[in-house]
């Protein structure tokens, strides 16, 4: 008979698979990203940088204020432990999962991508050819190297062949990002870029390939349903139920129910149950733990929509804007922008959850002054706006 979960039970198992609950280290440093890394299995990039870019959050909201160093280091460094690609969107990963994502890249080469880079890598399969010969020849290349094209409207499709050319070679496995300047990448060959034993390292059949991209996606949820599971490494349809069903009858996988949700779900092995869970985070608008917005209002309750590309006349809380995570609860979201001239962080909007306590603007409180040491800046400003500002403000200001 299958196992119901609550949805208490539910919620604590996903944060505390997500690495919520424990105790922050006194300082935190390159070994406790990596481990981070390494438990989430993926962490998403995005340009947007109002805040801080969106890949160094997940950190700090479980670490608290480590050194954005550390990631780099582990990023782009000389000894680093993550690469680039297309995990879940734009991605860092750890290392070890490049053999894991092999087939995508082949599919990928296949022409499996964007329908316009796919249709520009059959078009342009010489001009493609030229520029992977001329890195060979001359080593560490960036977008600019091949700007031979004139831009236009902003998209994709405003970038010179040269540009569409690295990132074709880029999904099919070709080349890989090297390190980073600012935010540009510096591209090379995967097989100088990356570690030789990462290179060397046996391909695997997609089969045997998927089933370990969702037994880390089962692992990095805790509980989840097949959307879930395939929406955390973007896997194909077919291929997640196939692989769920292979996983399932094999024991590493459990069925289970969870109250409220319309999905089936399923337990990670090893999946820990805690009694309760202790944290405060501000959460980035890109974080693994409510990227997946049918997910999160299954486990919260809340609605959460990314509204960046939303004209600001019909926008609801704002630009950028971070859900509050308290316990158990997202109680809270704010509208925040790095004002990095005054030196301030400022709070545009701020808005209660139905879940939010008298405690809030308090808790709040304590996690924006530490956003805004860790980013360099002075203190926190609180505008009018939303209908928790008026008590947050209060508390900013004493």
């Amino acid at each position: 008979m299958t196992e119901t979960l609550s949805p208490k039970t539910a919620r604590r198992i996903a944060l505390a698979a997500q690495g919520f609950g424990r105790a922050r280290p006194t300082e935190p440093g390159r070994k406790h990203v990596r481990d981070l890394v390494s438990r989430l299995g993926v962490v998403q990039i995005d340009s947007v940088n109002v805040v801080t870019r969106t890949h160094y959050l997940p950190a700090f909201s479980r670490l608290g204020d480590y050194p954005r160093q550390a990631l780099e280091a582990e990023a782009w460094g000389a000894r680093r432990s993550l690469f680039e690609y297309w995990g879940h969107e734009a991605s860092l990963l750890p290392m070890e999962l490049q053999p894991l994502l092999r087939w995508r890249m082949a599919r990928a080469e296949a022409g499996e991508m964007w329908t316009g880079l796919s249709r520009f890598g059959r078009e342009r399969r010489d001009y493609i050819e030229g520029v992977l010969a001329e890195i060979e020849r001359r080593g560490p290349v960036t977008g600019g190297d091949f700007n031979d094209a004139p831009r236009g409207a902003p998209g994709w499709w405003s970038w010179s062949d040269g540009k569409r050319a690295l990132e074709w070679l880029f999904w099919a496995g070709m080349i890989t990002t090297k390190t980073r300047r600012g935010f540009e990448r510096v591209y090379d060959l995967t097989e100088r870029a990356l570690p030789a034993r990462i290179v060397d390292l046996p391909t695997p059949d997609e089969a045997d390939a998927q089933r370990e991209l969702i037994r880390l996606s089962a692992r990095a949820t805790g509980v989840a349903t097949m959307a879930d599971l395939r929406d955390y490494y973007r896997l194909p349809l077919a291929e997640t139920k196939a692989r769920i069903a292979e996983l399932v009858e094999a024991g590493e996988l459990t069925p289970v129910s969870v109250k409220g949700w319309r999905q089936e779900a399923y337990l990670a092995p090893g999946a820990r149950t805690p009694r309760k869970v202790a944290a405060a985070a501000l959460l980035s608008p890109f974080d693994n733990l409510i990227w997946a917005r049918d997910r999160t209002e299954r486990l919260f309750g809340t609605r959460v929509r990314l509204e960046i590309y939303t004209p600001a006349h019909k926008r609801t809380h704002g630009y950028y804007v971070l859900p509050f995570l308290e316990d158990e609860a997202i109680t809270a979201r704010v509208d925040l922008k790095s004002d990095r001239q005054a030196g301030v962080l400022r709070v545009q909007a701020a808005w209660r959850e139905p879940d939010a306590t008298a405690e809030t603007p308090e808790q709040l409180t304590v996690e924006l002054r530490r956003m805004a040491g860790w980013l360099g800046l002075g203190g926190v400003e609180v505008a009018g706006k939303g209908d928790l500002a008026d008590a947050l403000e209060a508390v900013v200001s004493s």
